[in-house]
């Protein structure tokens, strides 16, 4: 007996069920702000910590992954997002799986700038593992 496969559909990624992941045509249309203090619609961070500091490397990328899952709007991305310094943070940002390969398919320089290394762990994980040279 011979099984049907399906044929394949064209559907957009998701960045969460029923959310189409959204990508900017130009990463030199992302200018958004490279240092100070960011607090974001709750639209992108429903928490009540919608406040991110880019001198720290963690929030940095925090807010970077919260504006790449949430963002339903083009003018978000541009707004919040910056290009080069997203082009630097790339590797260390945990994304969807679809939301990665969408962005990587239309900016395949993402890709030339992605080790293979995991993300470093965070400042608090950090602190919790003792430190081996003190042994």
């Amino acid at each position: 007996m011979r099984h049907a496969v399906a044929a394949p559909t064209r559907t957009p990624p998701l960045a969460r069920p029923g959310r189409p992941a959204v990508v900017i045509q130009a990463l030199s249309e992302l200018t958004g702000p490279t240092r100070g203090r960011v607090t974001l619609p709750l639209r992108l961070m429903w928490g009540p910590d919608r406040v991110f500091d880019l001198a720290d490397p963690d929030q940095l990328l925090w807010m970077y992954e919260n504006v790449l899952r949430e963002s339903v709007r083009s003018d978000d991305l541009r707004r919040y997002l910056n290009g080069r310094l997203l082009r630097r943070v790339w590797p260390a940002l945990n994304l969807p799986r679809a939301v990665r390969s969408a962005w990587e398919r239309r900016h395949p320089t993402l890709v030339a700038t992605a080790p293979s290394t995991p993300r470093p762990p965070s400042r608090s994980a950090r602190a919790a593992t003792p430190d081996r040279r003190a042994a």
